[in-house]
């Protein structure tokens, strides 16, 4: 388990300036099982854990572009599947989107919303993951 600080980019990658996403969250009912979720679908690993509810998880690999985030337990109600986001939705680029799409579902995750084109560029599909969170996919053309 490597350590790096929260909000840390990847080697070889740099941040030119200071309006750049550099860390997300992940809210969770259940962090245990939101973590063998995006580990099982994306290969993400577990970093430390500060305590109280937060777990620091590493989603990049080293020289390649990305940030890092957490895994925090849900602090309030869980929300309803089909009620209007409150917050922002994370979308990852994968190289299959049908495989991944298909591997959320076998996860616990539901679709939110079927893939798309989006022209010019590549196709989008949305799902619930295992803690109702609106989760993108994205595959470029």
């Amino acid at each position: 388990m490597s350590e790096r600080p929260l909000g840390a980019v990847t080697e070889g990658c740099s941040v030119p300036r200071v309006d750049h996403l550099v860390h997300f969250e992940v809210h969770a009912d259940d962090p245990e099982r939101a973590l063998a979720f995006y580990q099982a679908l994306f290969g993400w690993t577990v970093g430390s854990s500060p305590g109280d509810g937060y777990w620091l998880v590493h989603a990049t690999t080293e020289g390649q572009p990305g940030i890092d985030g957490a895994i925090v337990r849900r602090r309030g109600e869980r929300p309803e599947v089909g009620a209007p986001i409150v917050g922002m939705v994370t979308t990852v680029q994968v190289a299959d989107l049908g495989a991944s799409l298909a591997r959320a579902v076998e996860l616990g995750g539901d679709v939110a919303e079927p893939t798309r084109e989006v022209p010019g560029v590549g196709w989008v599909a949305y799902v619930h993951d295992t803690e109702a969170n609106v989760l993108g996919l994205f595959q470029s053309r």
